[in-house]
């Protein structure tokens, strides 16, 4: 079985000075289209400051088959073409798995920079909080049924119930909980 991450996809883009005022009406009717399309999560942008010409787009799906669906599309085919002369693509990223625990929220607020990231201290101690409970829980609910196993396999057996539990319900659960002591003190990249 195979178990689908979400996609956030960063496009960065150059909006001339001169385009800004269009450049934020195109953005806006981009996410109006996007959030009609099914598995769609969230999406924004923000900018590198607040006269700079590089702007970070962001938009987030259920899972790979909902964002080859958007990108198929005719609305974004449309979309990224009403865009001639306003704003030209520099860089695509896209990321799953452990970076998107500490993504903001499905809705963004357009702000002059990116959010905050929480210091990497505050991130082990989030994790930590996770991991060592459950895996106290699994290992001693599991050590009667799976005890008698090779090591390796006590190991994969453990890991196979852990990181669902972790990645879908008690990670996002504990981030979102301390989310203001994460982000207490929290330095802005630029």
């Amino acid at each position: 079985m195979t178990v689908a991450l979400p996609i956030t996809v960063s496009v960065t883009r150059r909006v001339p000075p001169d385009r800004v005022r269009e450049a934020q009406a195109w953005l806006r009717s981009g996410q109006d289209l996007v959030a009609a399309m099914p598995g769609y999560l969230g999406s924004g942008w923000v900018r590198s400051g607040a006269d700079g010409e590089e702007w970070h787009v962001l938009y987030r799906f259920r899972d790979a088959p909902s964002l080859a669906a958007w990108e198929a599309s005719s609305e974004r085919a449309w979309w990224v073409a009403s865009a001639a002369g306003i704003v030209e693509d520099s860089r695509v990223e896209r990321r799953t798995g452990i970076e998107g625990w500490f993504d903001a929220p499905s809705s963004v607020v357009v702000a002059d920079a990116p959010p905050p990231a929480p210091p990497r201290w505050k991130q082990m101690v989030s994790i930590f909080l996770v991991f060592y409970p459950l895996s106290l829980i699994v290992q001693f609910f599991g050590a009667p049924l799976i005890g008698g196993l090779e090591l390796w396999l006590r190991v994969l057996v453990t890991v196979v119930i852990a990181t669902p539990l972790m990645t879908y319900l008690l990670l996002p659960l504990v981030t979102r909980a301390l989310r203001p002591w994460l982000l207490r003190g929290a330095v802005r990249s630029r």
